[in-house]
């Protein structure tokens, strides 16, 4: 069932107090994590009364329906614009619709992928074109379920893409102008255990960290999506810049009424 306006103020209150004692203990800054609300399968009115409440990041895994709820610029409580965040995996044949509906894809695993981005972000905008953060999925809890590039393969697929950008200056590449590498993201491990994610947390918040201070085409490879509701507090002590959040925001999701997503 949907939270109302009000069970979503108490909801997101209890989860800011959550974030802030993980942000204290781990000796950060509230402001460096950033909360992504993971808006699918919930309706455009609870996307209203998320930015009512705040909101300024918003997540889908499904194409059609970040097509459906972000196409229109939307405005945030502090004047901003919302942005759109691609949080699933995306199939070849809706990375065109992902790019020009995203702020930022999370799930980019392949460089396929990555040069069909760019050709798209080139071109848009009626060629005046658009520049498209990313960020590189690991599957840095090696589970057969999960998407992502594979934990002992990550590091030669970044030392490939490096090479491949070609000369680089603060994070914009020769060979892909459009596209922003911003770091990496991952899902803790299935366990329903918080502490069972922290070692993969550790080794994406290494590679990630590594790969930043090569500068180039990773100068501003900053960003780390990692936690979700249960083990975000494991997340922020790890590092994580992006935590995703559903369920405990907007309530629980009506599976039975899926936005309709065409091959």
């Amino acid at each position: 069932m949907e939270f109302t306006l009000d069970e979503m103020r108490e909801h997101l209150a209890a989860l800011e107090a959550r974030i802030g004692e993980a942000c204290k203990i781990a000796g950060r800054s509230r402001d460096s994590v950033k909360l992504v609300w993971v808006s699918k399968f919930h309706p455009a009115e609870a996307v209203e009364n998320a930015i009512a409440l705040g909101a300024t990041d918003f997540g889908e895994n499904r194409v059609q329906e970040a097509e459906l709820k972000f196409s229109e610029p939307r405005t945030a409580k502090d004047g901003s614009r919302v942005r759109c965040h691609v949080i699933g995996p995306v199939q070849s044949n809706k990375l065109k619709k992902a790019a020009l509906v995203a702020d930022c894809i999370h799930s980019i695993a392949s460089i396929e992928a990555v040069e069909k981005l760019e050709k798209v972000c080139a071109a848009a905008a009626n060629g005046q074109g658009k520049v498209l953060d990313i960020l590189f999925q690991v599957n840095a809890g090696e589970e057969e379920t999960k998407s992502g590039l594979d934990v002992h393969e990550a590091e030669a697929f970044l030392n490939d893409l490096e090479a491949r950008a070609g000369a680089a200056v603060d994070g914009k590449s020769e060979n892909f102008p459009h596209l922003r590498f911003r770091g990496l993201m991952t899902i803790g491990k299935n366990t329903g255990v918080p502490e069972d994610s922290r070692e993969c947390f550790a080794f994406l918040r290494n590679l990630q960290q590594k790969f930043l201070a090569k500068g180039g085409a990773f100068a501003k490879f900053d960003q780390l999506s990692m936690g979700m509701t249960l083990d975000l507090e494991v997340a922020i002590e790890e590092g994580s810049t992006m935590i995703r959040v559903g369920t405990a925001l907007f309530g629980e999701r009506d599976y039975s009424k899926p936005v309709n997503d065409p091959a």
